[in-house]
């Protein structure tokens, strides 16, 4: 019975010194896909009536099941909201800002000001700079290794802005000024050979001239970053930003037997490989994550930077993103929603991290979110916090992460774009529970010859009928809170072509 009492109690003292040992901050990944919208995937993301994930012919097109691995461990949006260009999207995942605020309100051209000929010469076309507060600047503080793999794009062409390791990294592979890769083959050493040497991705010599992907090289590059992170006992924060499935539409060579008798174009079907490519790679991240020990103290935080750019049809039809009707840069809802998923990489219910933020296997949430979001909810996750004076627009989502409703969440989005010429130009759009009201500055036939656009998504999910005339009330009420919106914000406006003035939206 002694000895019987003493390994029992030695038992006891091991678990409490494993207790300990664990974490108590987890690591954060945040694995961003280029120009991927929320169709663009083999998970269904929009529901049906009774609140259930509804496939669509598009879900049945494209193969994703690290992706369809992710979403059974944890949760997916079905209303995630992010701007309708890359670059705005990405530092408001830095800063906690809506681009009105951050005044990257476009894709920022690394050789010149691409504001348009109307844009505001006051947009941040510089974008982020050193000393700006950024997500992984106020994780390092705190002791987290800060590590950016792909596509920056935070900054033009030779300013300190343009390197990640200038904003926050205590790494970077890959990133640099411009949003589309050179190329995605090592024969052409992705862009430093060919017509495309402007946009030739640095870092990665290693690979030239092999037969790796550029998709594959990156993965390979951030699982030896893992490896370090897992040898030094330190607590990380991934921001692994793939350039797949932006243009070039290159086809990955891995995958292109899979939609060969698609019946759709060769763009189309390179566009596929891409997305297949960036797939394989988040599956073989969540492996080396269990490889070393890592995958349960880890929360990944799945999402694209814009709506789909899929070669499948005009901009403003549904298309590309059916049944939702745009694409990338449009000012529909295939514009800008995006697929999210929040998980642990190996959920474990006896885990303290994972009780702390217990998130169901399976769920869907289908309340608003945004990413700002993004910034205030790793803080919160990692138990840090933003300098005083710096202004935050996101809200944390830590209770729609457990799948519950949350009152206290914002259920507003607003999208500025006062620039041209894109897939839609000069336009704001303001999202207010299940209502929609778009401001275009300069009426053309793609906003039906009008300034106002409005649309009820509850009943109209796919914004086929503008009710600005028959809903009159209704507009004047939704243009309110945009242009309430778009002045605590502190926005910039187009400005009249002959006066040079701010054109501010008006009311009906």
């Amino acid at each position: 019975m002694p000895r019987l009492l003493a390994r029992l109690a030695l038992f006891i003292l091991a678990a409490a010194a494993l207790r300990a040992a664990a974490p108590d901050r987890p690591n954060i990944v945040v694995f961003l896909v280029d120009d991927m919208g929320i169709m663009d995937t083999s998970v269904p993301f929009l529901t049906d009536a009774a609140g259930r994930p509804q496939k669509y012919p598009l879900n049945e097109y494209y193969r994703t099941p690290a992706m369809e691995r992710l979403a059974a461990r944890g949760i997916r949006f079905n209303q995630f909201n992010a701007m309708s260009v890359c670059s705005p999207t990405r530092v408001s995942i830095m800063t906690g800002q809506n681009a009105a605020r951050h005044r990257v309100t476009n894709w920022i051209n690394p050789d010149q000001n691409n504001r348009g000929p109307a844009g505001p010469a006051e947009w941040n076309w510089t974008g982020l700079k050193p000393g700006d507060v950024t997500l992984p600047a106020i994780l390092r503080t705190a002791g987290y290794r800060t590590l950016h793999v792909g596509k920056a794009h935070f900054a033009p062409r030779n300013t300190p802005g343009e390197d990640p390791a200038q904003l926050g990294f205590d790494r970077n592979i890959a990133g640099a000024s411009f949003g589309a890769p050179g190329s995605y083959y090592a024969n052409q050493d992705y862009g430093h050979k060919g017509k495309r040497t402007q946009h030739a991705v640095p870092g990665l010599a290693k690979y030239h001239g092999s037969d790796t992907f550029l998709t594959e090289a990156l993965t390979l590059e951030t699982k030896a970053l893992l490896d370090e992170a897992a040898a030094a006992k330190q607590p990380f924060f991934l921001h692994f930003a793939h350039y797949a499935v932006h243009a070039p539409f290159e086809s990955d060579p891995r995958f292109a037997a899979n939609y060969r008798n698609s019946g759709n174009p060769a763009n189309a079907q390179a566009f596929a490989t891409l997305v297949e490519g960036m797939d394989k790679s988040l599956g073989d991240l969540l492996d080396h994550l269990e490889k070393l020990g890592l995958a349960e103290n880890t929360l990944i935080f799945f999402l694209g930077d814009n709506g789909s750019d899929a070669p499948l049809g005009h901009e403003h039809a549904v298309a590309c993103a059916a049944p939702l009707r745009g694409r990338k840069g449009s000012h529909y809802e295939g514009g800008m929603r995006v697929p999210f998923i929040a998980a642990w990489a190996k959920p474990a219910a006896g885990n303290r991290l994972q009780q702390r933020l217990p998130i169901p296997a399976g769920a869907v949430q289908s309340q608003l979110a945004s990413v700002p979001d993004l910034f205030p909810t790793i803080l919160a996750a990692t138990g840090t916090k933003a300098p005083a004076g710096h202004s935050v627009d996101g809200a944390p989502l830590q209770t729609l992460l457990t799948g519950k409703a949350d009152s206290s969440h914002p259920q507003a989005f607003l999208m500025h774009y006062p620039h041209a010429p894109h897939r839609s130009d000069y336009w704001t759009s303001y999202r207010d529970g299940t209502w929609k009201v778009i401001y275009h500055y300069f009426p053309s036939k793609a906003s039906e010859d009008s300034h106002w656009q409005l649309f009820n998504l509850a009943r109209d999910p796919f914004e086929q009928e503008n009710l600005a005339t028959r809903e009159p009330a209704e507009l004047k009420r939704m243009m309110a809170g945009m242009i309430g919106a778009l002045e605590a914000h502190g926005a910039v406006y187009p400005v009249d072509p002959a006066t040079k003035a701010p054109l501010r939206p008006k009311q009906p």
